[in-house]
């Protein structure tokens, strides 16, 4: 393994993390890897791949992603070849790199999820022999994650029908209900889990709470102005991205905006100048960080908060990825998460339902191609619904989609109704650990350290909490809360059901509940019967 990384890549060196995951994967072992951001998470596969052999398929959600992995390997001394497959290409380079494909391994094949949702696709790659499924930011699995990809759920299908290989999922931040949901919805046996790196001391965390909407702008634009270079500011709307790079441009600093709503040609060169050193600062949606890869990031500046904690620690975690210091700091406003309740809000069209759920209940096993011909909707839309209907326990997708149920379709309905709700109630969980997070007069480190299920001291020393608790001189205890529950216990709720332990203190703790979302429940609701201690959790 060593010889691999040196001749190889070129690594003189594994990271904490990286080694186990490496011999787990190589042994066949479903693998669950966790590493920050810069923590060397493509390292993970690139060499168990090449001590496998065979067909490593890559399932990458970004074509940029695509293109900085597609790069790091073509660059690496002796490194297996590799191929993407991307809606970018033009069809000669298309077929090209299937025609790779067909000639069998070793060979890394990075492509989309939906790439996946065409069988033609899997059935060639399967007759190529896959020797390893690598999902890469397998948070998009969770619909408790961040950044809920549909298109992944269907991944367990087609990990079944490339021959059931090993899988390797891989992601940069992921709390312990985003670990459990990837290992259950990937179909993972017994996984090697390695979670690593997810503090990063050398970034200071701060947050500056504003009254007004104009006062915030004014302070965002002030330091993205000033603060050391190179730094991402990131926003919530696609006009804000224009508006707040023209202001912090008027100072003589070289500013581009970034969205999703840019053609590929001025994305792909914003993110080659960002990459060259060609850029002081990006202001963008989260459409920019994935795969776009620098570390000597100064400063990570959020103008609004994200959906969760999830989200905005892998943003923050951008910076400083060279060792040195970095700050991250979030300008809020309580108002701001009103925009992101707007934004978590879904709504499904009910005859669309409808027609769907009769075409499952006429034709079992159909694709979801044929579903879309016959009831003459987009696949997006239909494949939309049908994971709807999955996330429900009403369809099964193993040979085609199947229903599971002979339920009528009012109650079809009804049931996609409620979980769609249920969906909203962990969202606004999600938001209400945001807002603690910026609200609170503690270490913000302890709070972001907590919420990952990770130990770390009662004080970072490198938080505007750690500051204002040294200029106060307030006597705090180092031990860890005395509590009659810890992290990770598993409690049941008389109304809730079964949860895990996110964070203690001393009345109180905050508890995950899958159907609810985040909960802070009193101790007072052991001593009255109305939340029962169990086992711990193991992932």
């Amino acid at each position: 393994m060593d010889r691999i990384a040196r001749e190889v890549f070129g690594w003189e060196t594994l990271l904490p993390g990286q080694r186990e995951a490496i011999e787990a994967s190589v042994a066949g072992r479903d693998t669950l890897v966790v590493l920050a951001t810069g923590g060397g998470k493509s390292a993970v596969y690139q060499i168990a791949g090449a001590k496998r052999g065979g067909v490593v398929v890559v399932v990458s959600p970004l074509v940029a992603l695509q293109a900085d992995q597609l790069a790091s390997i073509e660059a690496a001394p002796a490194a297996p070849a590799a191929v993407a497959i991307n809606s970018s290409q033009g069809a000669a380079a298309e077929a090209h790199a299937w025609g790779r494909v067909d000639e069998g391994g070793p060979l890394y094949v990075l492509l989309a999820p939906e790439q996946l949702a065409k069988s033609e696709n899997v059935a060639r790659l399967a007759a190529s022999g896959v020797s390893l499924l690598v999902v890469d930011e397998a948070h998009c699995v969770s619909s408790w994650g961040h950044d809920f990809r549909p298109d992944y759920l269907r991944l367990a299908d087609v990990r079944r029908e490339l021959g059931d290989p090993p899988v390797l999922a891989m992601t940069a931040t992921a709390s312990g209900p985003v670990r459990e949901e990837i290992v259950e919805r990937l179909g993972m046996v017994d996984p090697e889990v390695q979670v690593h790196g997810v503090d990063r001391p050398e970034i200071r965390l701060v947050v500056h709470r504003h009254e007004s909407e104009s006062e915030k702008r004014a302070a965002v634009v002030e330091e993205a102005r000033s603060w050391t270079a190179p730094g991402l500011v990131y926003v919530a709307t696609r006009a804000e991205t224009e508006l707040y790079a023209t202001e912090i441009a008027a100072e003589g600093r070289r500013v581009a905006a970034y969205h999703a709503g840019l053609r590929a040609p001025e994305r792909r060169a914003v993110q080659d100048r960002w990459r060259e050193g060609e850029l002081d600062v990006v202001v963008a949606t989260s459409a920019f960080g994935m795969g776009i890869d620098r570390a000597d990031v100064r400063f990570v500046l959020h103008a609004t908060t994200t959906e969760s904690l999830d989200a905005y620690y892998q943003e923050v975690g951008r910076a400083g990825r060279d060792g040195e210091p970095a700050t991250g700091a979030l300008h809020y406003r309580a108002d701001d998460l009103g925009l992101r309740r707007f934004f978590a809000k879904r709504s499904f069209d009910k005859p669309s339902l409808r027609a769907i759920w009769a075409a499952i209940t006429a034709t079992p096993g159909s694709r979801i191609a044929e579903l879309s011909k016959t009831v003459d909707l987009p696949s997006r839309t239909v494949s939309r619904l049908v994971n709807d209907l999955v996330d429900a326990g009403l369809v099964d997708t193993a040979s085609g989609v199947r229903a599971t149920t002979d339920r009528r379709v009012d109650a079809v309905v009804r049931a996609v109704k409620a979980t769609l709700a249920s969906r909203e109630r962990v969202a606004e969980s999600r938001l209400s650990m945001m807002r603690a997070y910026a609200e609170t007069s503690h270490c913000r480190r302890r709070v972001l350290l907590d919420y990952f299920g990770v130990e770390g001291p009662h004080w970072c020393g490198n938080c505007d909490g750690c500051e204002r608790h040294e200029a106060q001189r307030i006597e705090a205890a180092d031990e860890a809360v005395e509590s009659p529950l810890a992290v990770d216990d598993v409690v049941r709720h008389r109304e809730w059901g079964e949860g895990t332990v996110m964070s203690v203190e001393a009345d109180r703790a905050t508890v995950f509940f899958e159907s609810e979302g985040y909960k802070v429940v009193s101790y007072t609701a052991l001593e009255s019967g109305v939340l029962e201690q169990r086992e711990s959790a193991s992932v």
